[in-house]
Parts: structure tokens; sequence; C-alpha cells
């Protein structure tokens, strides 16, 4: 059995990956688009597009009757849920099913099987799998999930039943902050997964995050293709993933790797899966919960192993038996990848929005990078802000580690700020690069920003005036009508102005790589990026964000809560505002003491970037 055609259920570099390996194997493709997707690469790429609704992905990705009618209009065969959206959701895959379409996933018992971390827990446990200590009951008042955490005893995690990804899910280390987290983490994980049930597990301190690729056909074969180590992580959020684990010796992945099959048999599974588990120092190990689905980090198995996991999950699909079975499978070497964001790593991962203008991804030797993006293409406040997955292949991790530090600097990105220098001071961080991070190495280090340098301004002004001047003839660029002299630029970044004499002496050179944006100019030097704001013929700068009594929205975003009204006395750190954008809650805290004027927004309101949220006056009565 062979598919004509396959449509892919999602967006972006996944839906790019998905279509790469059907049409290597001869299928044609079909994409599916939002509003906000219309100029995605995806959609060029695949043989044909249709289109799903509007930006919100509840009104298209989300969408089971439009990605359903959409199959219908197109005449595909089959459909793949790539990962995330619909890809572990069991009545979109018995939709699929009913409506005479090969859904390439688990069957919809088997994604229901692991859909609820509550009831997934209980199964492994029946399966002699081992779990960590908790709490998965039904009564989910406030006041027994207080009761039954401080029996488990603190420090506790606090995670949506239903959920994944971070969402939902809360670390509780002190019992006054207890009540709060159950709180916050329910709301949370209600917006996400439509589901406020939680449950709480002993958290296990300073732990690796290892888990175990399986994979299962139907006619009874189950194997793993060995671990990766995604320790580092932040907001319960994998930022560096790596293949195989430096914790894990060819012992332990024996057993992680049994007991891992041995969850996946439990459930009848079938197709690729993941089994995640917290590895502790003394080797002990406990299941956390199995996705159903590929995985974002597949690309560090498929280097170490060889395989195409996107071809494998076709051929069980079809019918076929597993390419390979577990003796058949040979790991070479090592491979780490990362995940470029559209955020503010130094901003407490603040996500960004906003047009790449720039994009110019590395190559070379064993860099490999899965994306969906070009030039012009605007990171929305609607999805993920993932750009791309960097990945680097090498034959020992040292070799991957270097490949990929140097991939990430040839890397070019202008627009929205993003991470790729803190990823680079990750990967270049003693601990890391000695094997040794487990998942408190983003609370055991502090990662400041750097201080904009000398020759970041003066490379601005540098560049600045080079455009300024290329409308003048040579002889006249920077003329005086006494001699010749270096043009005054004042330049901006924040709060912070400098006046600086450009060109520079010795001429403007050609380093590091920019992008002019109106009176914005963003540089590029040395693996940090900084956006220039020219106030050359601007007024004098206004005063520190927050302090001229405004909240203004920091990204776009929906408000999903208002704190306060007109009025109220508030304290400086109160949260005022609460804003959703990009599947997390944002807390929006006052700047100073103040009393409310006015609340300029309502809930569920879509909002963008600096709007005006909330006018305050100071608050006479606090001082």
């Amino acid at each position: 059995m062979s598919f004509a055609k396959v449509l892919v259920a999602n967006r972006g570099e996944i839906a790019w990956r998905v279509m790469r390996t059907a049409r290597a194997m001869g299928c044609r493709t079909v994409a599916v688009y939002s509003d906000a997707d219309k100029e995605a690469p995806h959609v060029s790429y695949a043989d044909e597009a249709v289109h799903i609704g509007p930006s919100p992905v509840g009104e298209s990705y989300l969408s089971i009757d439009r990605i359903l009618e959409a199959a219908h209009k197109s005449g595909a065969d089959a459909v793949h849920p790539g990962y995330g959206f619909l890809s572990e959701n069991e009545t979109f895959a018995a939709a699929c099913e009913k409506a005479g379409l090969v859904f390439i996933g688990p069957p919809p018992a088997a994604i229901a099987a692991m859909g609820n971390k509550a009831a997934a827990k209980r199964r492994m446990i029946d399966a002699g799998v081992p779990c960590v200590p908790g709490y998965q009951g039904a009564d989910q008042s406030d006041a027994n999930l207080e009761k039954e955490a401080r029996k488990i005893g603190l420090p506790v995690m606090v995670k949506a039943a239903a959920g994944g990804g971070g969402r939902g899910m809360r670390l509780v280390e002190r019992d006054a902050d207890l009540l709060e987290a159950i709180r916050t983490a329910r709301t949370e994980a209600k917006s996400a997964f439509a589901s406020g049930e939680l449950i709480l597990e002993k958290a296990v301190v300073d732990a690796r995050h290892v888990e175990i690729q399986v994979f299962a056909d139907g006619h009874g074969n189950v194997i793993h293709l060995g671990e990766r180590d995604c320790s580092v992580q932040r907001r319960h959020q994998k930022v560096i993933e790596e293949a195989p684990s430096p914790a894990v010796d060819i012992g332990l992945r024996g057993r992680m790797g049994a007991a891992a099959v041995a969850a996946a048999r439990a459930i009848g599974y079938r197709g690729a899966g993941t089994v995640e588990f917290l590895l502790g120092a003394d080797d002990a190990f406990y299941f956390l919960e199995m996705n159903t689905r590929l995985q974002v980090e597949h690309p560090v198995t498929e280097a170490i192993t060889g395989q195409d996991l996107v071809a494998w999950q076709f051929k069980v699909a079809a019918g076929e038996k597993l390419p390979l079975g577990q003796k058949e499978l040979a790991f070479a070497g090592h491979a780490i990848e990362v995940r470029l964001y559209a955020e503010d790593a130094y901003a407490g991962f603040l996500p960004q929005t906003g047009r790449i203008d720039v994009w110019r991804p590395a190559d070379g030797a064993g860099v490999r990078i899965d994306h969906g993006m070009k030039e012009g293409l605007a990171i929305s406040p609607f999805y993920d802000p993932m750009i791309a997955k960097v990945i680097a292949h090498g034959a020992t991790r040292e070799e991957a580690r270097t490949r990929l530090v140097r991939a990430l600097r040839e890397t070019v990105v202008l627009g929205p700020i993003t991470n790729r220098h803190f990823l680079i001071c990750l990967l270049e961080h003693p601990e890391f690069a000695a094997g040794k991070a487990t998942t408190a190495f983003l609370t055991k280090h502090a990662f400041a920003a750097p201080a904009v340098s000398d020759a970041h301004w003066q490379l601005a002004a540098d560049l600045l005036w080079r455009q300024s001047a290329a409308r003048y003839p040579e002889t006249l660029r920077g003329w005086r009508n006494s001699n010749p002299e270096p043009t005054p630029i004042r330049l901006a970044v924040g709060d912070t102005e400098r006046l600086l004499q450009a060109p520079a002496a010795g001429g403007v050179e050609e380093h590091g790589a920019f992008h002019i944006d109106g009176d914005d100019i963003v540089v590029d030097l040395d693996a940090f990026t900084v956006r220039f704001t020219d106030r050359t013929y601007a007024p004098p700068a206004a005063a520190a964000a927050g302090s001229d009594g405004k909240l203004r929205a920091p990204m776009d975003g929906k408000i999903v809560a208002i704190n306060v009204a007109a009025g109220d006395s508030v304290s400086k750190g109160q949260t005022l505002i609460v804003l959703e954008a990009m599947k997390i809650q944002h807390q929006l805290k006052a700047a100073l003491d103040a009393k409310v004027e006015s609340v300029a927004v309502k809930e569920g309101q879509q909002v963008s970037n600096r709007t005006v949220l909330v006018t305050m006056a100071a608050d006479a009565a606090a001082h």
C-alpha cells in the first residue's frame, strides 16, 4: 500500500519537514494555511494548498472540520498531523479514519491512553514502569490539591493532566506559593488544553530529562532508537537536545529502552512515540509522560541512526513492518540541536513578533537547519515563535558542539530579537561543554544580556552615515562651510542615547550584518544583535518605560485577565493585566505606586505591541 496524496495538517518548518520526505517517497503533498500563513514557504513548497480559515488556531489549524474538508477537497488519501496542533488528538485521528483517510500516527485509543497524564500514569504503574510519586486522583478541589501536595512534600510539580510543552506547569518550592501555583496552572491549562485537570508530582531535584524514541508497527514489533537528553530547559520547554545522553551508558540505555518499549506495548502503540523520563544522579529513572507523536527534536536521533523517521511513519501507516529490528539498529557519533526562537532570552524569554528582514541560515559539514522561514515573513502572535531548528552532527560530542556554535555564529537573522546569542552562551558554558547540565542548569546559572559594545555603537553610526552619504558625490560627503569633518549621529538603544561621530577614523569597515528599517538600524556583530534608533533629529528621549504611568503591551497578544479598575490604588510590582501570547500567559505589573485613572482594554481583546492598556497617576497617598 502506498499513498498517492498526503495532506499535512500543520504549518511552518513542521509541514516543510514532512513534505520533504513525502516528496522523496513519491507522494504528492497538500498544505493547509491560515490567513497569517498565506505567504509561508510551506504553502508554495506543497504541490497544492488549501486555505482553512482565519489566523487564530481555533479557527484554522485546530479545526477538525476544516482540515477534513481540505482533505476531501484536495482528494488526499492520508493525513500527516506533524507535531503539535492536532497530532495528539484522538478525536482527530478517529475522524480521519471515519472519513476514509489514513492517519499517519498512532491509533486513537493509544493517543487517548496517553493523552491524560493522570490516566497514563496509572496505566504505567500497572505496567511496571517506574513512576514519580505523586497524586493523579479525581478530587480536583484546591483544598485537596493543597493537601496532597503537602503530603507528597515540597518541592512539587503542578502539571496540566491534558497538556504538555510546559503549559499549565509550575514548580512549587515554598508552601506560600502553593495555592497560587495551582490556580494559575489550572487557568493556563484550561486555556491551552480546554481542561483544568491537574496532577501533582514530587520534584526530582537536579535530575536530567531523558527521553526514549520508540517505534512500533502493526505486526507486533516494537523497538527503541536510543535516548535524547533534553535537560536544558526554560519554563519546562526544551532549549537544547542531544543524542546520545552524556549521562547514559549501554547498560542504562538498555534498561530505559526496555521500560519505554513496555510502555508502548501496554497501550497497543503503533508509529513513532517518545517516552519521557526523569533520570536521577543515582541512575534511577521515572516515567513522566509519553508523547504520541514525532518530536521537534527527532533530527538528532535521525543523525546518529542514519534513519528518516518520517519515512518510517509513512511505511508503518501503510501497513509495512519496521525497516529494522532492535539488533540491526546502529548508532554513530553525536548530535545536538537548539531551537532558534524569536524571543528575548535576557528579558524573561519574552516572545517577539515582527518581520524577518534578513535570513541567511548557515550550512557546512555536519550542519542541518530545519525551518519554514524566508525574508519578509512575519513572526505572528498567533503561533509558536520558533524560527528554526539548528542541528549539528559529529564523530564526537565535542565536534558536534563546536560545529553547532559555528553554525549559530554564521546564521544571520535580523528583525525581531532572537535567542541566538543566548544559545551560543549555553553551548560554550563549561558545565554544558563537560556534559554535566541537568534540568537545574538555567536556574543555577545567570545569563545576563551583554553590554552593547563601543564597536556596535560605532558600526551602527558608520553604516547610517554611509547610507546617507551615498546620496551625494564623494567630494561633498561630510562637507562643512569650513573644513570637512565627521558627522554627528545620535543613536538610542532603549533609554540609552549616545552621540557619535561618523565615519570613525579609518572609514567604515565591512564586517557584521545589518538592516536599516526606517529610523532603526539592526546590527549583528560577534553573534550579538542590537536594534538602534536614529535620534539625530528627534526630540530628547522619554522617561524610563512605565514611569510615565502607562502600562503598555510588551508584544501582540490577547487580554485574558484584568485585575484592576479605574480608581484603584496599586503598588509597584502588582499584577494589573494578564496577557496571553504564543500560548504563554504573561503577568504585566505596575512600574510604580499609583492610582489607576483608566483601563483601555477588555478581557478577550486582541492587542498589538505597545498598546496602552492601563493609565495611572502617581499615588500621593503612597509617599
